[in-house]
């Protein structure tokens, strides 16, 4: 599958090191400091405000290449929110995954009431760009009637039990949460978030379900994507 890389003109640093830094801060809980002195034990002088920029400027490019090349949704969707605090505030963060713990969408939102749900409905089949068999959620009533205006053909399963694969989807989510003591706006959190949500698991396949053997080949393949998506050839050993 082609793909478009992005381009690194008037850039100092070689795109090597751009991705780099990129995936450091996406795939691992760092802050930009904490890239910044990884970097710099690696002999590349790079300040964080330069990593913050490449993160907004390249991040969610590759995010989306990677999702070009997934293949298409399975036909059950898990849907869930959960509450996160921007600036001390309680807002809700919408998710959406497939059978297979594949993220489909996000949205923040400050509320989690019909039109909320609603909302996200509609996003998720734009993006998706088409309609499940099954949707499964909580017992979150919004979601019913979200339902019967937006997608009343689809299948609507609701009990707490059943979600388990949306519920658990947020773990990492929590884990930068945390690390970056909490989002600061609304608009950063869904940037952060949309970006995060399709470079992390990538880097993420099913450690538990693999022998070593197979999960190092698995990993090889999906440094090589990311290489192609970033049009690099991965960082040198040594800089």
């Amino acid at each position: 599958m082609s793909s478009v890389v992005p381009s690194y003109a008037n850039h100092r640093y070689p795109a090597e090191i751009i991705a780099h830094c990129v995936w450091l801060y996406f795939r691992f809980p760092l802050s930009f400091r904490e890239v910044e002195e990884m970097m710099l034990e690696r002999g590349v002088v790079v300040s964080y405000e330069t990593v913050r920029r490449w993160c907004l400027k390249f991040g969610q490019a590759y995010a989306n290449a990677l999702r070009r090349r997934r293949p298409r949704p399975g036909d059950k969707w898990h849907l869930d929110e959960v509450f996160i605090k921007i600036s001390g505030m309680r807002k809700y963060l919408w998710r959406a995954v497939d059978a297979d713990g594949n993220v489909l969408d996000i949205l923040v939102q400050s509320r989690r009431d019909k039109a909320a749900a609603r909302r996200f409905f509609r996003r998720l089949m734009k993006t998706t760009r088409q309609v499940p068999r099954v949707i499964i959620t909580d017992k979150l009533r919004s979601y019913g009637a979200a339902h019967r205006e937006e997608m009343p053909s689809v299948e609507h399963r609701s009990h707490k039990g059943l979600n388990n694969r949306a519920e658990n989807s947020h773990q990492p989510t929590r884990q930068r949460e945390r690390a970056m003591k909490s989002f600061r706006s609304v608009g950063g959190a869904q940037r952060f978030l949309s970006a995060f949500t399709g470079i992390s698991p990538h880097f993420r396949p099913r450690r538990h379900l693999m022998t070593a053997g197979r999960y190092r080949f698995e990993m090889r393949v999906r440094f090589t994507i990311w290489n192609h998506i970033t049009g690099t050839t991965g960082m040198p050993a040594t800089a």
